[in-house]
């Protein structure tokens, strides 16, 4: 059996950079159409700008805060063939702001998904492992709802839409029946409740939900957004901190791309980093998924041909004794399908 499916990742994920002008503009160079856009000032603090083809191009949530959804004609236009463009507007086209966009490719239109106790509208890519899923809540405990992937999640962020809530994160290697949970939009340590995820591992079909209002209020619309681990391509894990300059290394099989971090012990920010700002070791220019600060130089890390590797001693991303969980995708796998090693930076 091949290493991996995905010889050229950028197929599925890719990072562009631009600047606003605060007109028009099509930000071209993803390589694809994407199906959720992510986007960051970098130059300028302000808030993330999360917007998916289920939900549509008026509609905008932010990773930041617990806020409803938003309506905007001026920020994503529309999902282009090798982009997407955007309108006169200070959120993601700030006249002289540098931005950073990460997009993925999900399955282009959404179709019904009748797997679950809920019927959900869904955009799934099974190749990559990760698809878009936009449900309505029923407020009973135990339901389920289809994601489309066609294989178990490891990860799954939730954020209702229709009303404040919190961004509900559950992570395969944090709780393998997703009991325990963290918040995207928030520094704290992880919690556990069963009614947030029914305390059940999602199948190759469905993720289950209890009664909580964050993931399953009556009446209430739900945006989730679902990953399974594909070998070369993605990975979910958890690595423990060693309060050592020489720092934990993380084995991901592949060069990562981008990489999220977040100490599931403590409170701690959520680091975003991408192989495309830092494109020589070690890596620094740092985001927060729960923070507006603009792009800053923080602590280190290396981004190898098969990992990372912690090179600080900071009690976010490496103290001794804490439990850090991550989400990444490469850049590169390791060993090509055809058996061609990738090389370092």
């Amino acid at each position: 059996m091949a290493y991996t499916t995905i010889d050229k990742p950028s197929d599925y994920f890719n990072t562009v950079f631009y600047t606003g002008n605060f007109s028009t503009q099509s930000i071209t160079g993803v390589g694809f159409q994407p199906d959720w856009v992510w986007i960051k000032e970098r130059s300028v603090s302000g808030n993330h700008q999360l917007q998916n083809s289920v939900n549509g191009t008026n509609s905008k949530l932010m990773s930041n805060s617990t806020s409803a959804e938003g309506t905007d004609t001026n920020y994503i236009t529309s999902f282009d063939s090798d982009g997407f463009s955007i309108g006169a507007n200070n959120g993601n086209n700030q006249s002289g702001v540098t931005h950073v966009a990460w997009n993925w490719l999900a399955g282009g239109s959404a179709s019904s998904n009748t797997n679950g106790d809920i019927t959900s509208s869904v955009s799934a890519n099974t190749t990559s492992g990760f698809s878009i899923v936009s449900y309505t809540g029923n407020g009973s405990a135990g339901q389920t709802v289809g994601h489309g992937v066609g294989s178990a999640l490891d990860m799954i962020i939730v954020k209702k839409r229709s009303s404040s809530a919190q961004w509900v994160v559950g992570h395969k290697a944090m709780d393998s029946t997703f009991d325990n949970f963290l918040f995207l939009d928030a520094t704290s340590a992880k919690g556990n409740a069963d009614n947030v995820f029914n305390d059940t591992a999602p199948t190759s079909s469905v993720f289950s939900i209890g009664n909580a209002g964050d993931t399953n209020a009556s009446s209430q619309t739900y945006t989730a957004f679902c990953f399974s681990q594909v070998k070369g391509f993605s990975k979910f894990g958890t690595f423990a901190g060693n309060g050592n300059s020489d720092g934990s290394y993380v084995y991901t099989g592949f060069k990562p791309a981008f990489v999220m971090v977040k100490d599931s012990t403590s409170d701690g920010q959520w680091f975003m980093r991408d192989s495309k700002r830092d494109t020589y070791n070690p890596a620094v220019k740092t985001v927060y998924a729960n923070g507006v600060p603009a792009e800053e130089n923080s602590q280190p890390w290396d981004m190898l041909s098969n990992g990372f590797k912690m090179r600080n001693t900071d009690t976010d991303l490496n103290n001794s004794g804490e439990t850090y969980i991550y989400m990444a995708f490469a850049e590169a796998p390791f060993v090509t399908s055809t058996g061609i090693p990738t090389t370092a930076r």
